[in-house]
């Protein structure tokens, strides 16, 4: 991919959209509104065409999968930028080689072409998970380790995805890669609103416990935020730029009293040793592949909340005029948002 768009595309007027993939997600609905209300043309890849009635008014829909070549190329005509927000956002699936299709090979796809299409900018939605663990600090984008053990598919997947991406950049493609923090905050309850389902169970009682002590630091990150971190990273970050897009480093425990203070519902007492969940966990992994329905919880996934992820948004608020909303602030919208009282 060239660092820079041909001079001949920069004089097409009929190069003026922005190619959004992932764009019926969790983050990515609310991505494809921000851009919309931007007066962008958005031009959105969609698996399913009857969810695009969702759109705002003006987002052109085209039927597609990122695991198609075909149809990113066709879904890229008519504009100069792109976003790839799409992802396999889950813990297990009966189709394991759904995940390299969609986070890795989906990405190559996209970058090939964009390569092709002459793009002057590919904005790519990595994770915070594709960096590891930080057991006991708070990392920053160069955080690495070395000998890193995967813990289930979609961590592996994002973290190859990553490299991808910085190979990518240092040939000097247009490219600029964020990382975004536990997103949550008002929005659609897809497989990716992780938290917001947390949010539904705690309310209705059914959060059987804490896992482990519930001492573990995650960085989470309002999807409000999130977004504006985007919308800021398309016109004013550089090409090969790496960014946190995440907030505060909170544990489960204050996660949950957090809640309670919120919503008048209890927070979980009791506490599910690592080992007991692991149990429970490998046996809803096995009932899974009998039955085909996805696991409430696998061992993999404990193996996850045993480590710390807690990360730094310190480079993204210094060049992208980043903002973090209070945790508490966050949350309160989300429940509100839930319980059908907006955002």
């Amino acid at each position: 991919m060239p660092s820079r768009l041909p001079s001949a595309a920069l004089e097409r007027s009929d190069m003026a959209g922005v190619f959004v993939t992932g764009g019926t997600g969790y983050l990515g609905a609310s991505l494809v509104a921000a851009l919309a209300a931007a007066g962008e043309e958005v031009v959105t890849l969609v698996r399913d065409p009857g969810r695009a009635a969702t759109f705002p008014p003006g987002v052109r829909p085209v039927p597609g999968d990122v695991t198609d070549l075909d149809s990113v190329r066709r879904g890229m005509i008519g504009c100069d930028r792109a976003l790839h927000a799409a992802a396999h956002v889950r813990s297990w699936d009966r189709n394991p080689a759904r995940f390299e299709a969609v986070n890795v090979g989906g990405l190559i796809h996209v970058l090939q072409a964009a390569r092709d299409a002459g793009l002057s900018r590919v904005l790519y939605t990595s994770s915070f998970i594709a960096l590891g663990p930080t057991d006991g600090q708070v990392a920053d984008e160069d955080w690495s380790l070395p000998r890193r053990r995967h813990h289930n598919l979609y961590e592996k997947t994002k973290a190859m995805a990553d490299e991808v991406a910085r190979a990518e950049a240092r040939k000097g493609a247009p490219l600029v890669i964020l990382y975004p923090g536990v997103i949550y905050g008002p929005g659609p309850a897809t497989a990716g609103n992780l938290v917001g389902k947390t949010i539904l169970d705690f309310i209705a009682g059914k959060i059987p416990g804490i896992l482990g002590e519930g001492d573990r630091r995650f960085c989470y990150a309002y999807v409000g935020d999130v977004v504006k971190g985007h919308l800021s990273a398309l016109r004013a970050a550089r090409d090969g730029e790496r960014f946190i897009l995440g907030g505060e480093n909170r544990t489960l425990r204050e996660i949950f009293q957090e809640l309670e203070r919120i919503t008048g519902v209890g927070a979980p007492r009791r506490h599910i040793p690592y080992g007991v969940a692991k149990m429970v966990g490998r046996f809803h992994r096995w009932r899974a592949a009998l039955t085909g329905k996805e696991p409430e919880i696998t061992d993999e996934v404990v193996e996850i909340y045993r480590h710390e992820w807690a990360y730094s948004s310190r480079r993204a608020e210094n060049r992208l005029d980043y903002r973090i909303t209070p945790l508490r602030t966050g949350l309160e919208a989300t429940v509100r948002g839930l319980r059908g009282g907006g955002a």
